[in-house]
């Protein structure tokens, strides 16, 4: 494997991160792990999702990874910062689209679906002040993830959920939502079924990916090739029903090996 970039989140959620990565940059050769022994992230203090992060960050730097993507907002929220100062490398960071929805939203009035964790982070709370001109409704949204790393993206339950989430927002009169969590993408179409259409729906994937091809381009590290780069996938928890998942939200058959730690 030529010198790769490493992808990491709680769970399956940064395979929407990393798809767009590997639709902007295909010759780029690619590590994701999937922490799922510890998923989810965003139910847990930050000293210990900091310390986990750490652990990761150092696991690429081992592998000789070139860039690292933390495709997680609620690990980036928690670790970010520290990595950036442990390693010289770009580590790019995950940021709920807040300013790009502004920028769209016809009325003001923007949503954002989020984790507890992030929702309560200092990092996130900076991001939204800095909007004062526009309405910015939070709304946490504790459940999800877990429905989504069970595997059940149309299920009642899931619905249910969501419904619960999205409706006071849509009472608030919102015009464009944030997905402020990597998960969240996958939900996209249930999400698109209780908004309906007059709602623009807006995730970081691919101002991530764009952001990890200039950093790569600054540093001569891009990679030029007709060939496409592999790409491996581990998890904490590197069982058959996992690599199932994965496969499936990936949309192609992939070979799942675990986590030496």
């Amino acid at each position: 494997m030529q010198q790769p970039v490493g992808v990491f989140d709680s769970g399956v959620g940064g395979l929407s991160v990393l798809a767009s990565i590997r639709h902007a940059l295909p010759a780029e050769s690619l590590i994701y792990v999937a922490d799922s022994k510890y998923m989810p992230y965003g139910c847990k203090p930050e000293s210990e999702i900091l310390a986990r992060c750490l652990q990761i960050a150092d696991y690429f730097a081992a592998r000789e990874c070139k860039a690292m993507v933390v495709a997680c907002n609620t690990a980036t929220a928690a670790s970010v910062a520290h990595i950036r100062h442990r390693y010289d490398c770009p580590v790019i960071g995950m940021e709920p689209a807040v300013k790009p929805a502004v920028q769209l939203s016809r009325s003001g009035v923007v949503g954002v679906l989020a984790t507890r964790a992030t929702c309560a982070s200092a990092k996130f709370n900076r991001l939204i002040d800095r909007f004062t001109h526009a309405s910015i409704l939070v709304q946490s949204a504790p459940g999800l993830v877990e429905r989504i790393e069970m595997g059940d993206l149309d299920g009642e339950e899931t619905k249910a959920l969501l419904r619960r989430y999205l409706q006071p927002l849509l009472m608030q009169k919102v015009d464009t939502l944030v997905l402020g969590c990597t998960h969240y993408p996958f939900l996209q179409s249930q999400i698109r079924a209780i908004v309906g259409e007059a709602v623009e729906i807006i995730d970081s994937g691919d101002a991530i990916a764009r952001e990890l091809a200039r950093q790569l381009q600054s540093r001569d590290h891009l990679q030029c090739s007709d060939q496409h780069g592999e790409i491996e996938f581990l998890s904490s928890t590197a069982v058959m029903q996992y690599a199932s998942l994965i496969s499936r939200l990936w949309g192609a058959p992939i070979r799942l090996q675990e986590l030496p730690f």
